[in-house]
Parts: structure tokens; sequence; C-alpha cells
């Protein structure tokens, strides 16, 4: 909403001049000294008040007026122009006599001519046109402080005075008094601009307006364990954009309709795809299921069939900043191959979802700034077109060149799009005035450019917001639908703005870095983005060469990644953080699932042995291509496999664990360091170490000898006591057989005397000694304890006598 405003060297009205002379002659002069309070200056230099001052001094801030709507917005002969507002009093005291009037300027004759008439905002009696003579008012006989009264014009547009075709000021003003002065006079104004061009212009100029389809990161690299990998979604934000109504609804709904080049960011697409498939949402730390499947759908329909017949932009996926990029990532290694790798995707998943060819070639840096770096990013994914915007490429030329030139050596295009129309709808589009006066100045430059040099056609792109809000979607959509008559215009598009003929006095060089705006480098990615994404590169490089389908683990952190670049993540520095903190941890957390099973410490006994390393595997899928390592810190005491250092290469399935064997061989006593680590193929550490102590307890030979020297002279021993014991009782039972004999004989001899003796004395007597050369064995004397000695050998373990 305008408000009006004197500006510095501005007079006294005709109404104030006229009320002067009528004090001066009913009242006198000491009257007449206190009016004349309110500067009045010969010349711009002697004037000391401000623009400020003088509007306060006039009352032209006194009442706001607002234009709601203007049609039709493009007349032609025959028409009425109706014009419908609102007029406010934001002063303290009534107003009163008010009028409401339509004042039409002279025709401009430049752009920017329209550009300094936007910049006004207060009254100016020696610049604003007067009233449209004879033509209707409204009257509004009194608005009380802060009371608000809608008005309706109509005027022919025979009554307007436009002699002939161009651009027009239009103003509507209200005039009106009040209490302290009680004279009328301009208390508010409200200006915009009406394009006559009654009759088709000869040359029209080609207008190419991109509709872009873009919107911030919502998938996370989480998936669930299912087979199908059901992607994890930070929120659900994006279904309300999706709905009928919403902001990707609307764009959609309004672009099917109108002359455009779609824009569009793949990563939307495949984000709503995943939508429409199935996907979950987190909820604290858990992941429930989505709910807006169908919404998802209907919306993928209806974008389909409205990209039919017109072209279509795929950029590179994740709207990666190029900026950011060039000032910050360039230098970070990597850094570029994420821009390559989006860019190869894009094509891919806008065929696959949309079923049209899009093409890759064109690069969109933020608000179309460029530098060397940036155009040299821009081009090194594949791109060698670059949209620009005139307040970067700036042309010091008195008309509006084609968009399209050789950019630095030649080998880029640069499409320069322009600033004023591209930025003609950013801001509040929500109140019906600001949208108003934003169709009506887009319309009035499109048709000034043509009118710049009529005899020339000339191609103009237009390359608005990124993320228009439905307010600003229906306002662009207006302004393309006042171009529809195409009296000074036609419609084109991107691929053929790209290769339309350069002017050759269209400025082709490249801005130097220091002209880029600080306020657009504020708000870039910091270098410590860059660095973040470098980690998670890296460490999802060393995981996914262990992983039997490493795509299953790839492709949503690589799509991860390329996210994190995104445009969208301009002005959410905590957000953007929080995102790559949250795709990094969950990384770490997949690849600690591969870990070695802590071992407390091992006590070896005997010279060789095996240590069994556990390799616990929590994925859902096997781990191939690693390599177990164990280390002994001491290769003098404690050697693993007949070295120092073993390997040994490890495979455990889904969900299982496996142990891994060393044999082990002790050299000397004492405790050994030893420290298992996962490897790679290549060599590279997987994982953190895990270390545990063997203690080595060897036992020499020599003390094996003299163990079995102790283990066989017990053994003897026992053999000894044993033989000791059954010579005894053999010993024992044949002295007992032996004195039975001795009596029995005994006896025998006996009778045999007797009876030898009783038969006679022709017998002889025995020899002498015969019977008793050694004497008779003595009953009484004791059996000996040991058997005969024999001259054989003893037996083994046997000790022997000599």
């Amino acid at each position: 909403m305008a408000e009006a405003a004197d500006i510095k060297g501005t007079g006294p009205s005709p109404a104030r001049r006229w009320l002067r002379r009528t004090l001066t002659v009913a009242v006198g002069a000491p009257l007449l000294a206190g009016l004349l309070q309110a500067p009045v200056t010969t010349s711009p230099a002697a004037a000391a008040p401000s623009a400020t001052a003088a509007e306060d001094a006039t009352g032209s801030k006194t009442v706001d007026v607002s234009l709601d709507t203007l049609t039709p917005n493009t007349p032609v002969e025959g028409d009425t122009v109706t014009l419908t507002g609102t007029v406010t009093n934001r002063g303290r005291k009534a107003v009163t006599d008010g009028v409401v009037e339509l004042r039409v300027g002279p025709r401009m004759t430049s752009r920017s001519e329209i550009e300094q008439v936007t910049g006004r905002t207060g009254y100016r009696d020696d610049s604003d046109p007067a009233p449209v003579p004879d033509a209707p008012t409204a009257e509004i006989p009194k608005l009380g402080a802060g009371l608000s009264a809608d008005f309706s014009l109509s005027v022919p547009v025979a009554d307007l005075g436009l002699d002939e075709a161009g651009v027009y000021q239009l103003g509507v003003s209200l005039t009106g008094e009040t209490p302290d002065r009680p004279y009328p006079r301009v208390l508010g104004i409200e200006r915009t601009f009406l394009p006559y061009q009654p009759e088709a212009t000869e040359k029209k100029t080609q207008i190419t307006y991109l509709w872009p389809l873009i919107a911030s990161a919502h998938v996370s690299a989480e998936t669930a364990t299912d087979d199908q990998q059901t992607p994890v979604f930070e929120d659900d934000a994006l279904a309300a954009e999706l709905r009928p109504g919403g902001r990707l609804d609307q764009m959609v709904s309004l672009g099917k309709d109108l002359p455009v080049t779609w824009v569009i960011d793949p990563d939307l697409l495949a984000t709503v795809d995943a939508m429409a498939n199935g996907y979950r949402v987190k909820d604290g730390s858990l992941h429930v299921p989505g709910t807006n499947k169908e919404l998802a759908e209907r919306w993928l329909g209806k974008l389909e069939k409205a990209v039919q017949g017109h072209k279509v932009v795929a950029l590179p996926f994740a709207d990666p900043d190029l900026a950011s990029l060039a000032h910050h990532g360039k230098d970070v290694p990597g850094s570029l191959g994420h821009l390559q790798s989006a860019t190869a995707l894009a094509g891919v998943t806008v065929e696959t979802v949309l079923h049209v060819q899009p093409s890759t070639d064109f690069a969109w840096p933020v608000d179309g700034a460029v530098d060397p770096a940036i155009v040299s990013v821009a081009t090194s994914a594949g791109a060698d077109k670059v949209i620009a915007r005139s307040d970067s490429v700036r042309d010091d030329l008195s008309y509006t060149p084609t968009a399209a030139r050789p950019l630095g050596n030649g080998s880029t295009t640069a499409v320069v799009s322009d600033a004023l129309l591209s930025t003609a709808f950013e801001g509040d589009m929500v109140r019906a005035e600001r949208s108003t006066l934003a169709v009506q100045e887009f319309l009035s430059q499109s048709l000034a450019i043509t009118l710049e040099q009529p005899e020339k056609q000339r191609s103009v792109v237009v390359a608005p917001q990124r993320v228009p809000t439905v307010a600003q979607a229906q306002t662009m959509a207006t302004a393309l639908r006042g171009l529809s008559g195409r009296r000074w215009s036609q419609p084109s598009d991107l691929f053929a703005a790209a290769t339309a003929k350069p002017d050759p006095n269209a400025s082709t060089a490249v801005p130097g870095s220091s002209r880029y705006p600080k306020k657009l480098r504020d708000r870039e990615l910091p270098v410590q983005a860059f660095r973040d994404m470098k980690t998670t590169r890296d460490e999802l490089n060393d995981f996914k060469v262990v992983l039997t389908f490493p795509d299953r683990v790839v492709t949503p952190f690589g799509n991860a990644i390329n996210r994190e670049m995104s445009t969208s993540w301009r002005g959410q520095t905590r957000a953007a953080t929080i995102y790559r903190v949250n795709v990094q941890g969950y990384l770490q957390r997949l690849t600690k699932s591969i870990q070695l099973v802590d071992k407390s410490d091992l006590t070896l006994s005997g010279r060789s042995a095996t240590i069994p390393v556990t390799v616990q595997n929590k994925l859902l899928q096997g781990v191939d291509h690693l390599v177990l390592r164990l280390a002994s810190n001491n290769g003098n005491r404690l050697e693993i496999n007949g070295e120092r250092i073993a390997e040994l290469p490890v495979k455990v399935g889904a969900g299982h664990s496996q142990s891994v064997k060393f044999d082990a061989t002790a050299n000397v006593n004492g405790q050994v360091p030893v420290t298992a680590q996962l490897y790679t193929e290549d060599g590279t550490p997987y994982g953190k170490p895990m270390s545990f102590t063997v203690k080595v307890s060897e036992i020499t030979p020599t003390v094996m000898l003299v163990i079995a020297g102790g283990v066989l002279l017990l053994v003897l021993a026992g053999v000894r006591m044993y033989s000791q014991r059954k010579r005894l009782a053999a010993q024992t039972a044949e002295a007992d057989a032996a004195g039975e004999t001795e009596v029995a004989e005994g006896a025998e001899g006996a009778e045999k005397a007797r009876e030898t003796e009783g038969a006679g004395a022709d017998e002889p007597d025995a020899e002498p000694g015969e019977d008793d050369a050694d004497g008779p064995e003595q009953p009484s004397d004791p059996t000996p304890d040991t058997g005969s000695e024999s001259g054989d050998p003893s037996a083994t373990g046997e000790k022997v006598d000599r």
C-alpha cells in the first residue's frame, strides 16, 4: 500500500495558494503570518525540509488510498476502466468533504521513468497530473479517524485522454478537509500504470516465463527395514503444499494453462513419488506410517498432465546452491563430485516420474547472481547455459537487449533474465492492492520494452523467485493472462530463448567477485557444511565396500548428501546443521553395527593354542570383503600364525556373528598385549580396534624331563612295592606247606625205626654224618622273607639287589 508524500522543492498546492489569498484579505496579516509557516522554495538547492516533513506539512499522508482492482488491466478502445479500492483515515481527526478522483498522467517514454514513478509515495502537484475532467468521482462526506470507506470508479477509455499507444501513469487521490485545515487539499494518493496498446505492434517481444517447482528437503537418510526400503521423512509438512489450495497444488493448477517453461527440482518429484508408494514419518524415536499417499498420487497425476506439451528443465537433484559451492565448497575435496552426481540423477528422475524428456543443460544460481567462480562451478557438471539476471550481468544500453549472449570466453551461454520483471512479484501479494500494483507494473514494463525498439524483435526471460507463495503464484498468473492478447508480446520457452540471436551490444563480461551481493553471500552455506558432507561421504565409501548389497545404503545416503547442498537451506542455518548431523549420526550407527566383540584377557598355558575373535553383524544384510588383523605387540614372546601380525578374511551373514580363530605360539613367559582390528580389503581401517592381553606360561623341555623323571620314579616305586608284597605272600605259602611235610615224614620215620628195631640186627647201620651233615632243621627256625636269588636280569621298574 503506497502512501502520499511530497518531494523536496515542492511548492504549495493551488488550493493552499487560493486559501492564503482569501485569508489575507479577510483576516489580515497576523493570521497570514501564522499560515505561512509551510516552506516555500524557489529551487531544489534551497529545499531544506525533508520529503517526510513536506508530507506532514501538506497532510498528504493523512489518508491511505488502496487500489484493489483495475479492470481490464490492458484496456483497448471501447473498454471501460473500473477501479475499486479503499480509503483509510490514518490521522487523528476526521476528514470531511472527501472526493476520490482519477488522475491520468502523460505518456511515459522509458522504463526508467516507470521505475521512478514507482518509487514515489507522496503527492506532488508539479508532477502528478490533474484529475480527469468530467470523470466520475466518489464522494465521501465524512471519514472518521481510523475509519475506512470503499470506492469504485468507472471511466470509459475514450474519456481518459489516451492520445497514443504507450504506458500512462494512473493515480487515484482523495481530496478533503480537516478541522485544523478547513480547505480542500490532496490528503492521499496511490499511483499505478495503465498499458495502452490498442493495436498489435509490428514486432512483438518474445517473453519466456520460468515456472519453478521447488521445495525444501523433507526426506531423511533413514529407511525402514523392509525389502522395499520404505523412506523415512523428517516431517510430513509437504502434504500441506500438495493439498487443494496449497502452494504446490496452486503452482500446478495455474501453470497448466499458462505459456511457461517448467523448471523442476527432481528431488521434489522423488519425494512425492516416495509418498505415493508408501512412506514413514519420524515421530520422536518412532517411525509412524505416512497418511498422505492418495494426496501424493493425485498431485503427481495432475502434474504429469500439466507438463505435457510444455518444455521442462530439470535442475540438479535437490537444487544445489551453486554460489555456496563456488565460494565455500569447491576447495573441500569431493564437493564438486556431488554436483556431478546430482546432475546425472536429475534427468533420470524427471523422466521416470513424469514420462517427459527434460533438459539438464541449464544452471540457475540464486537470484541469477554470478561471478567467475559461480560460472566455473555451474558448468563443471555438464551444463553449458547459465540463467543469470540483468542486475548481475549489466548492460549499459538505452534499451533492453535479447537475453541470450555468450559469456566470458564464449563456451558458456548466459540467459540473462530481466531483473525488473523477475522481481515484480516478490513481497507480500496477499493484499489485493499489492497484487494489483505488481500486475500493472509488470504489464507496463513489458510494453515499454517493446516500444523501446518497436522495429526490432527481442527475446526476454523472466526468472521469478524459486519458491513463490500461493498469492505470488496467483499474481504471476494474472500478469501472464494480461499478456494473452499478444498485442505487444508473444510467449516463448527457455530453449528458444537460449538459442536466440545475441545482441552484439549486450554485455558478455562475467562480473567480478567483488560485485556479488553481500546479502546473498551472508546466507550461503559455510565451509563447515561441506566438510561435514565430506566426512559423511568418506564414511559411506568405507562402509559400502563391505556390504553384499551396497545400493541399499548408497542410494539413500547419496541423495541425503545432495539435499545437504540444497539452496533451500539459505537462511536456515540451524535446520541445515541438524539435518547434516542426523544424516551422519545414522550412518555411524549403521557402521557400528559391524563390530568386534570385546574379549577379556587370556591365559596361554603351553607352547601353542588357539585365540578366537568374534565379529558381530547386526545389519539386515551380509558383510564381506573384510579382513581381521590380529597383531602381537611382542613377536618374540608370542607369534600369531607364525608371524607378529596375522590376517584372516571375514564374511558374516545378516544378523549373525563369526568367530575367527588364530593359532598362537608362545616362546617366552609373560604378558603380551594383542590388538584386533577390522580392515577393508584395500587396507582401510574399519571401526575401532579392540585390545586384550595374553598371559603366557610356557613349560621348557628341562622342566618337562624333570617332571617325567619324577613320574617314572613314582611308577617304579609302585611296581616294586607290588612285587615285594606278591613275593612275600608266595614265600609264606611255601613255608606253610613245607612244615606240614616235615611233620608227616618224622612220624613215618619213627614208625619205620620201631619196625626195624623189632625185626633183627642183620641190616647195617647208616654211615655216620650222612643224615646230619648240616644238622637237622629246627622247627623253630623262621621262614625266610625273600625269595631265592636268580641270575636273570630284573624286570622293568623293579629295583634289583646285587
